[in-house]
């Protein structure tokens, strides 16, 4: 019987008797069984190669030193363009 089936059959027993305390599976039961479906779930996990690791990382790289000089750029003119407004009016 799969796991899935015997979670169902569960579900099924506890919707048909009402909840007790006892019923419920205790602090280190429920701490076992999450380490187990983790572990179940990260084998399917389709991991990335080193290459794709290594190109994502780089592309990561130049897009945020792309976006820093754009901020830099954009700080630079729009300080150039206050202080001549302000030297117009003669404050600068």
């Amino acid at each position: 019987m799969s796991e899935q089936e015997k979670q169902l059959e569960t579900t099924k027993e506890t919707k048909d008797k009402p909840a007790k305390k006892k019923d419920k599976p205790g602090f280190f039961a429920r701490v076992a069984r999450w380490f187990r479906e983790m572990k179940s779930e990260l084998k399917k996990v389709q991991w990335p190669t080193w290459k794709q690791t290594w190109n994502n990382t780089l592309t990561v790289i130049v897009c945020v030193i792309l976006i820093g000089l754009f901020i830099w750029v954009f700080d630079w003119v729009a300080h150039n363009v206050v202080m001549a407004l302000l030297n117009l009016a003669g404050k600068g």
